[in-house]
């Protein structure tokens, strides 16, 4: 539904980047002599667009100033400046603000997070107080589904939701998480395919050898000669920076290695 691309035979959109197992397989995708392999890759795109769709100032303001906005967000939700929030309060405000994309709720917090039920509602609960435009982003995103029936992504792409009105209730409910989620999955969708087109043009403007391999959702994998790396390496950022303008900068992390395991 939300136009991301998909792979089978083999499955190279879910090798996973946080186990033993799937770093094994990564470190098996190795450049040739004389070839890197480079990464690039959104920097928390979903809640950068989570930002611009809900044009909450405090979430703005901390991806403006390139905070790091899971200490800004556990520095809002507990009272603390940012250089209080602990480890254990920072792990717990990523939780909150990847959980809201994905219409997490406070028993699912809880249990992810290690704390009882209430204390997982009270964070939420301040987390809708510091930042008040995304809880009003959500409630509005809500009534259009239900209202038309679907979503859209910033650029006007339409994510249908058949199950809004469904007189289940589980399915009701699945599909008023995936109205909240849908629009930044989507959009994120759409930029790495804007990436993609933006990266093969240049890289046939300017007649390189470099290989456009690979596209996993928001990261690209090139393959790179030794002779082109600086120029790739360079351009990359702006490159798939400037692919839209939205009210928080688009912010890419290159890394360069001799698989793709070591290029992250």
């Amino acid at each position: 539904m939300t136009g991301r691309l998909a792979s089978s035979d083999p499955n190279l959109q879910n090798i996973p980047i946080r186990t033993i197992e799937g770093r094994r397989i990564r470190s098996a995708f190795i450049a040739p002599p004389g070839h890197h392999i480079l990464s690039a890759d959104y920097s928390q795109i979903e809640l950068r667009i989570m930002a611009h769709l809900s044009d909450d100032s405090r979430l703005l303001e901390a991806f403006a100033e390139g905070e790091d906005v899971h200490r800004a967000t556990a520095a809002e939700v507990f009272g603390l400046t940012p250089v209080e929030v602990s480890n254990e309060q920072r792990r717990a405000a990523k939780a909150i603000n990847f959980g809201l994309i994905y219409g997490m709720s406070a028993f699912g917090l809880a249990r992810q997070i290690g704390v009882d039920r209430t204390a997982a509602a009270a964070y939420m609960d301040r987390y809708f107080a510091r930042y008040p435009g995304v809880a009003r982003y959500m409630e509005a995103t809500r009534a259009i589904a239900r209202d038309k029936g679907y979503v859209e992504t910033v650029f006007g792409r339409r994510l249908w939701l058949p199950e809004i009105k469904s007189s289940n209730s589980g399915r009701r409910q699945g599909a008023e998480r995936a109205a909240i989620n849908a629009p930044m999955q989507g959009t994120a969708a759409d930029l790495i395919k804007r990436a993609m087109l933006a990266v093969q043009g240049w890289l046939d403007s300017e007649k390189l050898q470099t290989l456009l391999v690979l596209q996993v959702h928001d990261e690209l994998v090139l393959e790179v000669p030794e002779t082109e790396l600086e120029a790739v390496r360079e351009a990359l950022p702006g490159l798939m920076g400037g692919v839209a303008t939205l009210k928080v900068p688009l912010l890419v992390e290159v890394g360069v290695g001799a698989n793709w395991d070591a290029a992250h």
